[in-house]
């Protein structure tokens, strides 16, 4: 019997394409450990972002890969997951607290991308990771209702506010400090202040991901977050049809302009399926989203149904992620997570915290 090598168990590996990050695990720099011993093999597998539904299935996919290598009796896969920071736009400083920001964002109301935004959130917190929510929308802030949160944030030094929690998701808005039949008559930079404040003055603790649930549109708040927010990934949600794709374009055309890249894209009200029957139909068109992803060469996340479910579920405080963690609804929200955080990971990191700060003092 030949003697096994590093090498040939990393061949073997790199047959399995990870469906998350769409590249196989030695080249996206995943498998850390390879130990021999004799006719047994230990693989020390890290993906770099949060996959807790995954994990199990992955293990058994690559034992039983390792295992069909000929003088391999033998094989386990610890996987494991460790998520860094990743690199945001030039000039812009990170924040304590928070390793990376995904801004959710559409070119035109109406497509559900708060609700996606909340989902998305609350999927990536099931994943295994630690969560926050960022209320961006001042004038029509909608978090409190969906993350089913009521009061107001405390704050315990006079100066900063602590984060209100739902469902192990930390959360803040404009909502939480003015009352919900109040209307913001608020001028562009009073919005873009708030805004500031509402990121920068929170007690964020130790987030994986904060989630920015943005207003529609291209205005003052996504041009504020894009040049002064370090943001390490946008999501742009749009549904099918000509007239959102379109706003969706001038959305991801922004944030091109302010490189911050596009981790891609999630078609939302992809298809209706009759409650009665069960018929499916493409009410507002059919492919949209994936042409869209095909014209400007970024990813398609994955696609939702139109579905009465995800609108009372989250108009009623418990969106689809946690109503019915079991159900297909749930199970999409958490792919759509694990391929926008894969896709992330597959990004270059933010090394600046692990330089050492050089001082130069005259004494």
């Amino acid at each position: 019997m030949a003697d096994l090598s590093r090498e040939q168990i990393e061949t073997k590996l790199k047959e399995y394409i990870d469906p998350y990050m769409e590249k196989d695990l030695v080249s996206a720099k995943c498998v850390r450990n390879v130990m021999i011993e004799d006719d047994q093999v230990v693989v020390d597998v890290v993906l770099g972002f949060p996959a807790k539904g995954y994990m199990e299935e992955l293990s058994a996919k690559l034992k039983t890969l390792i295992e069909s290598i000929d003088g391999v009796t033998q094989a386990r896969a610890n996987v494991s997951m460790a998520i860094e920071a990743h690199s945001v736009q030039k000039g812009v400083k990170t924040l304590e607290g928070i390793k990376n920001i995904i801004a959710v964002a559409s070119g035109k109301g109406g497509v559900g991308k708060s609700t996606t935004a909340t989902n998305l959130a609350l999927a990536l917190s099931a994943e295994g990771a630690s969560v926050g929510m960022l209320d961006a929308d001042i004038y029509g802030p909608s978090q409190p209702r969906m993350l089913g949160l009521h009061g107001k944030p405390e704050s315990k030094d006079g100066k900063t506010l602590e984060p209100l929690v739902s469902y192990g998701v930390q959360a803040m808005s404009i909502g939480f400090l003015v009352d919900e039949e109040t209307p913001m008559i608020w001028r562009g930079p009073m919005v873009t202040q708030a805004l500031q404040q509402l990121l920068g003055d929170t007690n964020w603790k130790n987030l994986d991901y904060l989630v920015i649930d943005l207003p529609p549109g291209t205005g003052d708040v996504q041009l504020t977050l894009a040049q002064q927010v370090p943001v390490s990934g946008a999501v742009i949600v749009t549904t099918p049809q000509d007239i959102a794709l379109l706003d969706a374009r001038k959305g991801l055309k922004m944030f091109e302009k302010v490189e911050v890249p596009v981790l891609g894209i999630i078609e939302n009200m992809s298809i209706h399926i009759c409650s009665e029957c069960g018929h499916e139909e493409h009410i507002f068109g059919e492919g949209g989203g994936q042409r869209m992803s095909d014209d400007y060469d970024v990813d398609f996340l994955g696609a939702l149904p139109l579905d009465r479910k995800i609108r009372e579920q989250v108009d009623s405080g418990k969106p689809s992620v946690i109503a019915e963690p079991d159900g297909r609804i749930a199970q999409i929200y958490r792919e759509i997570a694990r391929r926008t955080a894969a896709k992330l990971a597959l990004r270059s990191k933010n090394h600046a915290a692990k330089f050492p700060q050089i001082v130069i003092q005259n004494n």
